[in-house]
């Protein structure tokens, strides 16, 4: 084996201070084609001043970890493969679990696909230590950068709407990053707890940026390339799977989950709505009817929450029980808002309409109250153990 020496053009040695060793990590799923090139490309790109390990992070269902023992040979610097049989959190949850197994004090996240040029490294890395960084960013969107590589006007136009959604809803936490969309990033290992991160799906800098909160930000430009092989695994599903992502960061706030509940709630009167109008044009008297219906918006709003408020908190109980829970909770509303709605009436002489209001305030506090302690938090470990003795 041979070590490359080849100087990596407008950076000079003493700009890489030492020791400046780097973890790679690459998750790949089903890039076989894209190894060899990818590997060469590092060889070629990293100097050997730079201590350099490359750590794939495997979900494939192909050969891609055979590849990658068999390339590793030919390579001068360590590669190991981890093949993970359940891809938990998906691509995102591939790169903590590099994160975690890496050992070098910065970690260079990059893509399998050879779309980010292995040359960069180098100058990531520098750009970290010389800007004192916790994070940095290389970017399609800052002078120098480009997207060139994104197939088509349909990715080109999904990219910068995910960017722009990205950057309205996280305007404090995404400042000083141009594109938080990136794959390709370097980070300080002593600036993440890994066990922090909750990814779903494969924008792990957004879940970096949001969750681990970098003290400093910094970018370098990047030209996005095409892709040396295979095709892309971006999909419909996988854009699902950001917008669930999305919402489970922006109402990791308490105040935020009440907001996100209110509006879930409030979306909840239109299969109500649906149901009361097709149950009485059944014949159904109204009473019933209504009761039968607001089982509809109950299962909605069960639904809606489940996916995008509280999908990180549901191994706690199983689904029957939590839907047991909710609807008991939806319907005690119905049952605790008209006597005080008499109460605030009758007794503090509150006119009819603010009565309403307020109760339904004051109940929708409770529902979002009861929801969270009831369905939603972990049972206690010593209650655990008290059933179990």
């Amino acid at each position: 084996m041979t070590e490359s020496t080849a100087p990596v053009p407008g950076l000079d040695a003493a700009e890489v201070p030492e020791p400046g060793a780097v973890t790679i990590v690459v998750p790949t799923f089903n890039e076989s084609a894209n190894i060899r090139q990818l590997l060469r490309r590092i060889t070629e790109s990293v100097p050997a001043r730079l201590p350099c390990e490359v750590l794939f992070v495997d979900d494939s269902t192909d050969d891609t970890p055979e590849v990658i023992r068999a390339a590793a040979q030919d390579c001068p610097f360590p590669v190991a493969v981890v093949h993970r049989e359940e891809p938990v959190g998906g691509l995102g949850g591939a790169v903590v679990e590099g994160l975690k197994a890496a050992t070098s004090q910065w970690i260079v996240v990059m893509d399998g696909d050879c779309q980010h040029p292995p040359s960069l490294v180098p100058e990531l890395v520098a750009t970290g230590e010389r800007a004192k960084a916790d994070l940095v960013v290389a970017s399609r969107y800052i002078e120098g950068g480009s997207r060139a590589g994104l197939a088509g006007g349909y990715r080109v136009a999904v990219s910068r709407g995910a960017t722009w959604l990205t950057k309205a809803l996280f305007p404090r936490r995404l400042h000083g990053i141009s594109d938080p969309m990136s794959g390709f990033f370097a980070l300080r290992r002593s600036a993440v707890t890994a066990d922090a991160l909750k990814p779903l799906g494969y924008k792990i800098l957004l879940e970096l940026a949001v969750r681990g909160r970098p003290r400093r930000v910094a970018e370098v430009p990047f030209v996005f390339q095409e892709r040396f092989a295979g095709e892309s695994k971006s999909t419909a599903q996988e854009g699902f799977r950001f917008l669930r992502h999305l919402a489970g960061l922006r109402t990791a706030s308490p105040v935020a989950r009440m907001v996100g509940f209110g509006l879930i709630g409030a979306s909840g009167f239109v299969p109500n709505l649906v149901g009361l109008w097709a149950l009485t044009a059944l014949g159904v008297d109204y009473l019933p009817a209504e009761i039968l219906a607001n089982q509809l918006g109950v299962a909605w709003n069960f639904l809606l929450i489940e996916q995008l408020l509280f999908r990180d908190r549901r191994a706690h109980r199983r689904w029957w029980d939590r839907l047991g829970r909710f609807a008991l909770l939806a319907n005690a509303d119905l049952v605790l808002r008209l006597p005080l709605m008499a109460l605030l009436v009758g007794r503090f002489g509150m006119g009819a309409l603010p009565a309403t209001a307020l109760a339904l305030v004051m109940t929708f506090v409770l529902r979002f109250v009861g929801t969270e302690a009831l369905i939603y938090l972990p049972r206690r470990r010593g209650s655990r153990a008290r059933r179990a003795a």
